[in-house]
């Protein structure tokens, strides 16, 4: 059985690999989305990360889709107490930004489609650098207060912004954020390590990357000659052009091979053995993808191992 992860100073254990919910309502319907839930959770896992805003990309779609689908499925269930949803707010059509009021009125909403009176993780998805953080925290402070919330959290912050966030929880004895959304992975690092993953380090917050396959690069689908039937299919197919890229595949397909697993298990292991890293987030269309995102759980990859990617990828 996998052993799940605390997630940061929280109360909060999750498995190592957070079910990406972007594509319920977009990619997979409903009773796809139902069977990938099921089988996430039959295979251990309990950490489901969404945001209001999806999927309002989709022609005919408000927002909101993916909490509504999930709400319907955790109460079909009846398994609420048993999974830690997380979900953002800032970048739905009709709740933009952080200001105090759009985060309490989104928060409700989010609660209302959801099917559940508490968030067990709540991100603020995009900075919004013209509020102040003491507004921000002091509308996030008051949902942990009245039980909406359990932690708090923030995706796409820069170090400046989190460093003064956290010294005003600090000062004010407020909510404080537990954990980040960065964007990372095996070809993309600049966009997490140095100063921000550092300063989490410091400050005892764990990290929760997105993009933790690139698009579906790093499930080694694309190669030279290849097409690939994908909503992502381009912006993952422009790593092939980079030497990195090809490097970082050469070392993936190796390391599989010696292990027998896919590739894409390799890849999100490597992102679960960083410093600060608890749960990378991947999302699966269909029940036949997941198993290459849940066996994270179990490789283990050795220190040469992880070295060979680094350095591949670096």
């Amino acid at each position: 059985m996998t052993s799940l992860r605390k997630l940061g100073s929280s109360d909060l254990e999750v498995f190592p690999l957070a079910l990406g919910g972007n594509v319920f309502g977009w990619t997979a319907d409903e009773a796809r989305s139902f069977d990938v839930l099921d089988a996430y959770t039959a295979a251990g896992g309990n950490f489901v990360d969404t945001a209001d805003v999806y999927s309002a990309w989709v022609d005919g779609n408000r927002g909101g889709e993916s909490e509504t689908i999930l709400g319907t499925w955790l109460e079909a269930r009846g398994n609420r107490s048993e999974v830690v949803v997380a979900t953002k707010v800032s970048q739905h059509p009709e709740f933009r930004g952080l200001s105090a009021a759009t985060i309490t009125a989104a928060a409700d909403a989010s609660l209302r489609r959801l099917r559940t009176d508490y968030i067990d993780l709540y991100y603020t998805h995009f900075d919004q650098p013209d509020v102040p953080v003491e507004e921000i925290i002091g509308a996030l402070d008051a949902l942990v207060r009245a039980g909406k919330v359990r932690h708090i959290a923030a995706s796409n912050i820069s170090a400046e912004r989190l460093r003064a966030s956290l010294e005003f929880s600090d000062r004010e004895g407020l909510a404080r954020y537990v954990a980040l959304q960065p964007h990372y992975n095996l070809v993309s690092r600049d966009t997490y390590e140095g100063e921000l993953q550092d300063l989490a380090e410091r400050a005892g917050l764990v990290a929760v990357p997105y993009y933790a396959l690139a698009s579906g690069f790093l499930t080694g689908k694309y190669r030279p000659g290849t097409t690939v039937e994908s909503a992502r299919a381009g912006g993952a197919a422009r790593h092939l052009e980079t030497e990195r890229g090809r490097r970082v595949l050469a070392a993936l397909d190796e390391i599989a091979g010696a292990h027998e697993v896919p590739v894409a298990t390799v890849a999100l292991a490597w992102l679960a053995a960083q410093p600060t890293v608890a749960a990378p987030i991947a999302s699966a269309r269909t029940v036949e993808q997941l198993p290459a995102l849940v066996g994270v759980g179990e490789l283990i990859l050795s220190e040469a191992e992880l070295a060979r990617l680094t350095e591949a990828s670096a």
